[in-house]
């Protein structure tokens, strides 16, 4: 008989039926009846299935009776409707097979309330909480939003190398990537790949070769940046989803940016409202408030000069002066979108010098067509432009970030052959999983952190 998976079986048609179900046990609870309630858990969704476990079975004695949680089992036999609440239906047992037993002294998943500091030096079996159980849902589930969102609009998915010579940002904050002897200085003629690497900051620069070919075109995949940053909001490895325009400018971009959130925040309130119920009863009880308001919640769009005007003459004192030309902080985002608008809030056209050198100058000289798109709670969430489609000027902006145009020689090809006005933005994809979640430190929503100083697993 297929092994069926929970969820269906809890979610399907109250009748009587042969089924064989696998999973770990959550907890075994004995009665003075003479048979066994086991809390079965395969991962499919967030609730468990209840098994029966009559004393009459061969093996009761020998290993049912032996069952703690952790311990993993198969199951054959009769879903039935179910005599006690909390369910709709359960499994009375006709055959119990214990796959693994779990001595209950080793395992350090145990009944009271694990941190989740705890969990992390444990990461190789949080997923098997309730919490990371349903953190992996969401994350899933907004994933395949993500791919359908942009499939529905005709988007091409590509895969940006990981391995790069570009430095898109221009920052240096390049995870290095050698064959060569440490401790020795460097001849990257002997090198693998006969010049300096890294691992890539953005797959930005590769997917405007698409879009400047194929015309709209995403990529989704991992990034990384040697960016000693030890905080609740960075890691050193992270996912990106990076989508790029061909004949955009920054309002079509702000436009897709916009649609995306809210596709994406009615896609989870569609599909794991079990899941967003428990984050929203256990780590915060405003979550699917803020979902469904922002689902639905037009954005709000203002220039960082209008941005720096409205933080000027706000009454609150702020930790980080106020100033055009310095970069907006958190605090600086939060007041925008929480307090002054009460939405999200998109703000464009910012100081050439805090940005990129590829976004597009603007006329004034002074500013460049960006755009970060911020949420309460948050702050940033995208961060994108127009991108400088002018050879004679993105030239100059290398120079400017002392950048080598030869360096960058096939991204300015882009501009002499057949140069279009492209756009397109950035999303850290835990950063979103982050806030749909409610969970509080981005080190919870990916599998296994890598931090500054934490490679394991």
């Amino acid at each position: 008989m297929k092994r069926e998976f929970i969820k269906s079986i809890l979610n399907g048609p109250v009748e009587e039926r042969e089924v064989r179900v696998a999973g770990w046990v959550r907890t075994r609870r004995d009665s003075k009846g003479g048979f066994s309630f086991i809390e079965l858990n395969d991962g499919s969704c967030f609730a468990s299935l209840q098994i029966i476990a009559d004393a009459t079975l061969a093996n009761y004695e020998s290993e049912i009776s032996r069952l703690f949680p952790g311990s993993s089992i198969v199951v054959t036999g009769k879903v039935v409707a179910s005599q006690g609440g909390g369910q709709s239906v359960e499994v009375q047992a006709v055959s119990v097979k214990v796959l693994g037993f779990c001595e209950p002294t080793d395992y350090p998943l145990q009944k009271q309330r694990v941190s989740f500091e705890r969990l992390r030096e444990v990461a190789h079996l949080r997923a098997r909480t309730n919490t990371f159980g349903a953190v992996t849902r969401v994350r899933h589930a907004l994933a395949m939003a993500t791919h359908k969102f942009f499939d529905d609009l005709g988007f091409y998915y590509i895969n940006t190398p990981i391995i790069t010579a570009s430095d898109c940002e221009g920052a240096g904050e390049m995870f290095q990537v050698t064959t060569l002897e440490l401790g020795k200085k460097p001849d990257y003629e002997k090198d693998f790949f006969r010049q300096k690497t890294g691992l890539t900051v953005s797959g930005q620069l590769a997917a405007e070769c698409f879009a400047c070919s194929l015309g709209n075109v995403y990529t989704f995949g991992p990034t990384f940046r040697a960016e000693n940053s030890n905080t609740r909001r960075h890691l050193a490895e992270f996912w990106m989803v990076e989508p790029e325009m061909a004949f955009a400018d920054l309002a079509d971009d702000a436009d897709m940016a916009e649609d995306y959130l809210r596709y994406l925040f009615n896609y989870v309130l569609e599909n794991c409202m079990e899941d967003l119920e428990f984050f929203n009863k256990r780590i915060d009880t405003t979550l699917l408030a803020s979902l469904r308001k922002l689902a639905g919640s037009e954005f709000k769009r203002i220039t960082y000069t209008e941005a720096i005007a409205i933080l000027e003459q706000a009454t609150v004192s702020f930790e980080y002066p106020v100033k055009w030309g310095a970069d907006l902080q958190s605090e600086h985002e939060r007041y925008l979108t929480e307090v002054k608008f009460e939405c999200p809030v998109t703000v464009t056209d910012y100081p050439k010098g805090i940005k990129s050198f590829y976004m597009r100058l603007n006329e004034d000289d002074k500013t460049v067509a960006a755009m970060d798109v911020l949420l309460p709670h948050v702050g940033e969430i995208i961060g994108g432009s127009q991108r400088e489609e002018r050879l004679d000027v993105l030239s100059a902006r290398i120079e400017e970030a002392g950048l080598s145009c030869d360096d960058y020689w096939w991204y300015r090809d882009l501009r002499k052959f057949g140069s279009v006005p492209h756009a397109g933005f950035g999303l850290g994809f835990e950063r979103i999983v982050q806030f749909c979640t409610g969970m509080q430190n981005i080190r919870d929503v990916i599998a296994f952190p890598r931090t500054p100083g934490n490679a394991e697993f």
